[in-house]
């Protein structure tokens, strides 16, 4: 393939913004809010687990807190009336009289223990809700922090893809000036080598794979006519000649 000299210089103009492309689509990717931002939703994600299950956990106690007090209630209720039969004289029978009382002592003891119950219940409760809102108030904190990476994380990706699209409009001004097909070469060779399909010879040197040309090769290049379309020997790459190649 033959190619005037300055239009394989264009080349390189091409090569260098695909780089730079490649760059920014690099760097795009590694932005350090990403990982940022997945370790804050990993966070996220337990503490809001955490969160359900001591707002269940509250909620159950609450639930239990009700029933609780309810059996209070019951037994303070019947106990108020077993006294009120007691007070008001109308049993007469010494064993009804102390049936009732027994009764009556019975649910007080009854009525102490669901207390008891009520006080405990009511200190997991409490124990719960401090809890909730403990764990409510790093829910958010984490939140406001994932937030603010997110939004770091969006404002450099736009500018990124502000440059991004500044370098391919001139990349795409840099092709058109580029003959078809060694253009479509460059291409094949660049997918084929990890986006490097043209290489400057620099002191003897291929910039694509850093190695020094040998003296038959070097022969080769000298021999060869201005617009020649060298290839690399060793890597394959279009090779372009410049004033610094020590030829």
């Amino acid at each position: 393939m033959n190619a005037a000299p300055a239009d394989q210089i264009r080349l390189l103009d091409v090569q260098a913004l695909d780089l730079r492309l490649s760059q920014l689509a690099h760097k795009r990717m590694s932005l350090p809010e990403h990982g940022e931002i997945e370790t804050l939703n990993a966070d996220l994600a337990q503490l809001r687990d955490l969160l359900v299950a001591a707002q269940t956990e509250e909620s159950d106690t609450a639930r239990e807190q009700t029933k609780a007090e309810q059996d209070v209630e019951q037994v303070r209720q019947r106990a108020a009336r077993d006294q009120q039969r007691l007070d008001s004289g109308s049993i007469t029978s010494p064993k009804d009289l102390e049936n009732l009382q027994h009764e009556i002592a019975s649910l007080a003891k009854r009525q102490g223990d669901l207390e008891d119950v009520v006080l405990e219940v009511m200190e997991r409760r409490e124990s719960a809700q401090e809890r909730v809102t403990e764990l409510t108030g790093r829910v958010g904190s984490v939140e406001a922090k994932s937030a603010d990476a997110q939004a770091r994380r969006d404002a450099a990706q736009q500018e990124l893809d502000a440059e991004s699209g500044s370098v391919a409009k001139e990349r795409q001004a840099a092709a058109a000036a580029v003959p078809a097909d060694l253009l479509k070469l460059y291409e094949k060779l660049r997918e084929q080598q990890g986006g490097v399909g043209a290489a400057r010879l620099f002191q003897r040197r291929c910039e694509g794979c850093r190695q020094e040309l040998a003296i038959t090769e070097l022969n080769e290049v000298r021999a060869a006519a201005p617009d020649t379309v060298m290839r690399c020997e060793n890597c394959r790459r279009i090779l372009v000649r410049t004033p610094e190649s020590g030829l």
